[in-house]
């Protein structure tokens, strides 16, 4: 044992300190940086994004949905893994919990797939559920970056009947879309055509003149997984077979996309 006394802690290997007011910057980073190593690591570089209820079961009511997320992950893995290339295309993404997000990632999981969970940490805690691949289960504490994750590297995304946490996410999506915040465009489905026009009428948004008749064709309506992988595989066949870019840059001219 050394005589000489331990000298000071550096700021970053103080916990009293990265857990404090003044340290919530680098805890942001942290959660983009991090995340940022992982992927680089598995060979991930862009995903298929799935957002729905937690709530979601089967044998509920909608419980059906459940088991399609589940179909349609699978075959959406079934055929990234057909892709020739030396990444892991179209990696199925969801929120890391249950209903849905399990769903998804359980598909996945059926054709021996990667599977990423961006997890939250929430009062109510969400816990992860068990097909997550272990390397790509991330757990966020802040909204923001998560879904930033969700729209950095994905592709396209289909959304499942939900409540207001899928609803957030689907209209941010949207959103970047309209606002071309993004590069390229993600084709976007909502699974369960009677359920998504019943909860948002885009029509009277058109109707009204809050979004434009374009705009009604940011999205396309599924209730077959074999109809949503069909729309999947149209919208993106433009893409090259090749390792698409890590990242979803935003347009250099325009400031603040993702």
């Amino acid at each position: 044992m050394s005589d000489h006394p331990a000298g000071p802690q550096p700021a970053y290997e103080r916990p009293s300190f990265l857990e404090s007011e003044e340290g919530r910057p680098l805890r942001i980073l942290a959660e983009y940086l991090e995340p940022l190593d992982r992927f680089e690591r598995a060979g991930v570089h862009d995903t298929i994004v799935f957002f729905g209820s937690a709530r979601l079961r089967p044998g509920d009511p909608l419980g059906r949905y459940y088991d399609e997320a589940r179909e349609l992950a699978r075959l959406v893995t079934e055929w990234s893994k057909s892709l020739p290339s030396h990444a892991h295309r179209y990696v199925i993404c969801s929120g890391g919990g249950g209903g849905i997000m399990e769903a998804a990632n359980r598909g996945a999981s059926d054709a021996a797939g990667k599977t990423i969970g961006l997890n939250i940490s929430l009062p109510r805690e969400q816990h992860p559920n068990p097909y997550i691949t272990r390397e790509l289960l991330f757990e966020f504490h802040y909204f923001f970056m998560r879904k930033l994750w969700f729209a950095h590297l994905a592709r396209a995304l289909v959304a499942f009947p939900g409540g207001l946490g899928t609803l957030d996410e689907l209209t941010e999506i949207l959103t970047l879309a309209q606002t071309r915040k993004l590069s390229r465009n993600i084709p976007v489905i909502l699974y369960g055509t009677s359920y998504w026009k019943e909860i948002l009428n885009f029509e009277a948004l058109r109707r009204h003149g809050m979004i434009d008749a374009a705009d009604l064709e940011l999205f396309q309506f599924a209730d077959e997984p074999a109809a949503a992988l069909a729309i999947l595989k149209e919208r993106l066949a433009a893409e090259p077979t090749g390792v698409s870019p890590a990242f979803a840059h935003s347009h250099h001219q325009r400031r603040g996309g993702v």
